[in-house]
């Protein structure tokens, strides 16, 4: 069995969310490829100090060229702030290596555009990060409506929901700058997630009318003193997409202060004849609609562990959580770079994620201009 030596630029959380999901890669059962994590880069040192922990570790660096000039790398996944997407992404590529990468792709739509044609003309395997929909339930709602029981769907909303920003004393740090984050602000931290399932679906907003929120506008610096809190922290994009000829409304959620709320992904879709809906809020919950004869019924499911694209040694019968999905995704990009995805569900492609800052571009001429703006892709 080949092993793939996997390098990270970027060792904070979802670093080492990938070492955990890489260190326990033998729970999945008969998988056909095997990873080691081999080299780890990040500015800072104390972080550096958790990877000592990890035997198949052989670098620990500061230096991220270092990294990439390591011949023994095949692929790298970097979890850096959306502002070094572009200079990282492109530099991973022209060293050679496969790309995992974190959303959005870059700050907008112009630094997506160059790491879409940079991943072309290198010819190496470039994804994008997005791990809810790995999760059993949302499998279930696309086997749902690929099955054509729901009928002529005539709605969709999907959303990420959390409160991290809810707290106004909470520190200034680079998501809540539009210089580390991009003018694109909780769109671009959040959105791929919500358009992921969607886009696979075909379902691609035509027109877009957006409400964003700038609700915090200040923060503690971390020096005693207050600065500037200038992205947007909520963004609700009221889209139409086209399904099988009509024009049908699909609703976006992406709130950083959303009352209530961890950490909720959650995705309805309503037909003619029938519906599905899934949040992480009930991560065990899959609700799915019908009629019967003069009846309207919502019926649970208790999912358990069973519907995930690559099965572990888990037991059906538990709940999965973050980190399982977070394994679902690396094995789903793993796979697919060796040609073993079987038709499972993949990764966000370098299209897929170009398409969602096409979206975002346009939200933001609709707010600024109080339109609904036709979305272009081009």
């Amino acid at each position: 069995m080949k092993t793939v030596n996997i390098g990270i630029i970027g060792g904070g959380l979802m670093g080492k969310e990938a070492a955990g999901a890489f260190g326990r890669w033998f729970t999945l059962n008969d998988f056909p490829v095997s990873v080691a994590l081999t080299a780890v880069c990040d500015l800072n040192e104390q972080v550096l100090e958790w990877y000592k922990s990890v035997p198949t570790v052989k670098l620990l660096t500061t230096d991220y060229q270092e990294l990439l000039r390591n011949p023994d790398i095949d692929v790298v996944y970097v979890a850096l702030p959306h502002h070094l997407h572009c200079k990282f992404y492109l530099e991973v590529l022209e060293a050679g290596k496969d790309l995992l990468g974190e959303k959005p792709f870059g700050m907008g739509l112009e630094d997506s555009l160059a790491i879409k044609a940079a991943a072309e003309a290198s010819g190496r395997f470039v994804r994008c990060s997005s791990e809810m929909p790995f999760l059993p339930g949302p499998q279930r709602v696309i086997r749902e409506v690929q099955s054509g029981r729901l009928g002529q769907v005539i709605e969709i909303r999907a959303g990420f929901l959390h409160s991290s920003d809810i707290d106004p004393e909470k520190p200034l740090n680079w998501k809540r700058q539009v210089k580390f984050c991009g003018e694109i602000g909780v769109m671009g931290d959040l959105g791929m997630h919500v358009l992921h399932v969607p886009l696979r679906l075909g379902w691609k907003p035509k027109t877009v009318y957006a409400q964003l929120q700038r609700i915090i506008t200040e923060r503690p610096d971390g020096k005693g003193g207050r600065a500037a809190c200038d992205t947007w922290n909520n963004a609700i994009l009221n889209t139409t997409v086209e399904i099988d000829g009509h024009n049908i409304p699909m609703t976006l959620e992406t709130k950083r202060i959303a009352p209530g709320e961890t950490n909720t992904w959650y995705i309805e879709v309503l037909g003619t004849k029938g519906g599905v809906r899934y949040s992480t809020k009930e991560t065990k919950t899959l609700w799915t609609f019908r009629l019967d004869a003069d009846d309207q019924l919502w019926q649970r499911t208790d999912l358990g562990f069973k519907g995930v694209p690559f099965p572990t040694v888990t037991g059906g019968i538990f709940e999965p959580g973050f980190s399982d999905c977070f394994m679902q995704m690396l094995a789903a990009y793993v796979a697919e770079r060796a040609g073993e995805l079987k038709g499972r569900f993949g990764c966000v492609t370098p299209q897929e994620a170009l398409e969602s800052h096409y979206v975002f571009a346009a939200a933001l001429k609709s707010f600024a201009n109080q339109t609904v703006e036709k979305v272009t892709y081009e």
